[in-house]
């Protein structure tokens, strides 16, 4: 008699977990980072996640190895965003890559605009909004104690006296959290092209529909000075 298997996500249909399962499979990059699973354990042993979190990389690398549509889709609703991408689980002697293929689940969940995808994202708007504007990196006045609980109590502390650390350290370019890199007009161009040209913006697009407005303004009106119109 065969075991009976919950399926946390029956209300969802399955055309539509089957289809994602085989956009995972579809990535060029998928047959090089799965060969099949020993069930040793080496990589949920080298994973950091694994010790304060419910997540194993040797799961992930079963699931997809089975093609368990249902388990997968269940993976990328609750699972794949408590890796910490440190890829340690690459001393697999079989050779698997579970980071790179949760590299690849991540992706088609925001592609897909699920719910995972824009929650594990919230929390990182105005980051991703200063990186594809600007072409800098997050400023240290970014953090949110709200925003990113999981960096401790200190956090809404250290964020509140930033000033004051920036002002300890000698180079004059961090006495304020204000300042910024100057990127050149010409490298904030192909950036811009880079990320309309590559589906980038389409992810966007499908995680937070507000900020791809804000940054298709910003994008179209310095694509449209420097000769390149954005249809």
């Amino acid at each position: 008699m065969a075991l009976a298997v919950l399926d946390r996500y029956a209300e969802v249909p399955w055309e539509d977990k089957e289809r994602l399962f085989e956009e995972i499979k579809a990535d060029p990059r998928f047959a090089d980072y799965l060969y099949g699973c020993y069930e040793c354990g080496i990589c949920v042993a080298a994973c950091p996640s694994a010790r304060f979190y419910d997540f194993s990389p040797r799961r992930i690398a079963q699931a997809l190895a089975r093609e368990d549509v249902a388990l997968v889709y269940e993976q990328i609703q609750d699972d794949i965003w408590e890796c910490s991408q440190c890829f340690s689980c690459l001393r697999c002697p079989r050779k698997n890559n579970p980071g790179g293929l949760v590299t690849i689940m991540r992706e088609t969940a925001v592609r897909n605009g699920l719910r995972s995808a824009k929650q594990a994202l919230e929390g990182y708007s105005r980051i991703i909004y200063k990186i594809m504007s600007t072409g800098t990196q997050v400023s240290p006045d970014m953090i949110r104690a709200d925003a990113f609980p999981d960096w401790g109590p200190t956090a809404q502390e250290t964020g509140d006296n930033l000033e004051v650390w920036r002002k300890a350290l000698p180079p004059e370019t961090l006495h304020t959290t204000s300042m910024s890199w100057d990127v050149d007009p010409k490298t904030l161009t192909e950036l811009y092209l880079i990320w309309h040209l590559t589906g980038v913006m389409d992810m966007i697009k499908e995680i937070d529909e507000g900020l791809h407005m804000i940054l298709l303004d910003v994008m179209e009106e310095k694509l449209e000075d420097a000769g390149y119109p954005v249809s």
